[in-house]
């Protein structure tokens, strides 16, 4: 494991360039595929990029907030303290990748971005400690725990299509969480990986003491800013009241709790709410959630910038008909049995130039709910296929390394490698997942 790990590291550390020029040369290849593939005009297929790039704008939002709440959640004192006791008794390299792979899952099982930032924060803070630890592997193993962000509690397609009057309503009604996220096909498969996963990327941690990279210095956790008691305005203690900070975000949390009562479903929106106020509440004052603040802006600065380049992407595949030509092809040879493998297989090639999961569905999604209705197939089961495949290349789509790379000062062909050994072992448990619900479900 140790040698194709390396193997692949020096492919990578070759051919990798920078995540925004991987956007960009996917930009490239989308044009170029539409043009052959399609017919499309080269000057269409650059109106369609450019009428495009900013249509992900809300749904940008959405994600960078969420992004954002997590990051925010996972650097507050309480959730920083409980991190300091985890690591605290962990002494090897391999007990420490096993912890990092754990929080990134189980927190991105919760929320993608609050376990995205989790892992990093934890594999970060046993790489300071962990004597022999390789930082780059720590890394990636504490990101590789967003492999189930999909199949968790913020995952787009299980709760969009769990959302009231969402666009295929007419076509598959609502689909309750009982038979997506906490399906027992799905309950097993993200237990399975929960226990193995970390023990394939333990594997993986170098023989060698000289093939050890450690680890550089870690962020401190965001500070009030300092002020003299004596000259203190009354606009600063009011942005150090506890009073505000805390009852703002009890506010919040209680607004939260009521939506519940009410039979409100958990929609990414509602995710969103619950993790910021409990920031806010966590933080205690306005000033120190500022303070945290600032430093997320840093962390999410990437996707906010590199997001329109994807919309463009999709806008491509949207208008010249290139994604539903692709997702056709598929359920042209597929069976009710079938159809969720193929649904997974191809959208995990299509989120590798387009890494949006809601965004993939909305042209994605139609399709297949269509072929289901059509060969008698679980929609339940080629939905979440199309979430799963989304998933899974997303170990390997660099616009989602993005804030590990942020948060640990890292280059994204310093993980790569090892990402390109996760994302096999992860294709046999996913595939083997798709492949038994869809014949079950069928």
């Amino acid at each position: 494991m140790t040698a194709l790990a390396n193997f692949f590291t020096r492919i990578v550390n070759r051919y990798m360039p920078d995540p925004l020029v991987v956007a960009i040369l996917l930009t490239a290849l989308t044009v170029l595929i539409a043009m052959l593939a399609q017919g499309t005009g080269f000057l269409e297929a650059t109106r369609y990029w450019g009428d495009g790039f900013w249509n992900l704008l809300a749904f940008t939002m959405q994600m960078t907030v969420i992004l954002l709440a997590g990051y925010i959640l996972a650097r507050t004192p309480a959730v920083d303290r409980l991190m300091d006791m985890v690591v605290s008794g962990i002494t090897t390299p391999r007990a420490a990748i096993i912890a990092a792979t754990l929080f990134g899952g189980v927190g991105s099982w919760l929320n993608w971005g609050f376990g995205l930032v989790l892992g990093t924060l934890i594999a970060q803070k046993l790489g300071r400690k962990v004597e022999g630890l390789h930082y780059p592997l720590v890394i990636a193993a504490g990101y590789s725990g967003f492999a189930v962000y999909g199949v968790g509690l913020s995952g787009s397609v299980p709760l969009l299509i769990n959302t009231p009057g969402h666009f295929l309503e007419e076509t598959i009604g609502l689909v309750s969480l009982s038979d997506t996220i906490f399906s027992p096909y799905l309950l097993t498969m993200n237990l399975i990986l929960l226990v193995t996963l970390p023990l394939f990327n333990a594997m993986l941690h170098p023989k060698n003491p000289a093939d050890v990279v450690r680890a550089k210095p870690a962020p401190e956790i965001a500070a009030e800013p300092a002020a003299d008691p004596a000259e203190r305005t009354l606009a600063d203690r009011l942005n150090r009241s506890p009073v505000l900070g805390v009852g703002m975000g009890l506010f919040g949390l209680f607004y939260a709790a009521l939506y519940l009562v009410d039979g409100g479903s958990i929609t990414l929106n509602f995710v969103n709410l619950l993790f910021l106020f409990l920031g806010v509440t966590l933080f205690v004052t306005p000033a120190r959630f500022l303070a945290a603040l600032n430093d997320g802006v840093k962390v999410v600065g990437g996707i906010i910038v590199q997001y329109p380049f994807y919309a463009g992407i999709l806008a491509i595949l949207a208008g010249s008909g290139l994604i539903v030509t692709f997702s056709n092809w598929f359920v042209s040879f597929s069976t009710a049995q079938t159809l969720p493998i193929w649904s997974f297989l191809s959208a995990g090639i299509i989120n590798i130039l387009v890494p949006s999961g809601g965004g993939q569905w909305v042209i994605q999604g139609p399709v297949m709910m269509a072929a289901a209705k059509e060969l008698g197939a679980s929609i339940p089961a080629t939905a979440l296929a199309v979430q799963i495949g989304d998933q899974w290349t997303n170990m390997v789509q660099p616009f989602w390394l993005l804030p590990a790379l942020a948060i640990s000062g890292l280059k994204l062909k310093d993980l790569m490698g090892y990402m390109v050994l996760v994302l096999l072992y992860l294709g046999v448990v996913f595939l083997a997942t798709v492949t038994l619900w869809g014949m079950m479900g069928a």
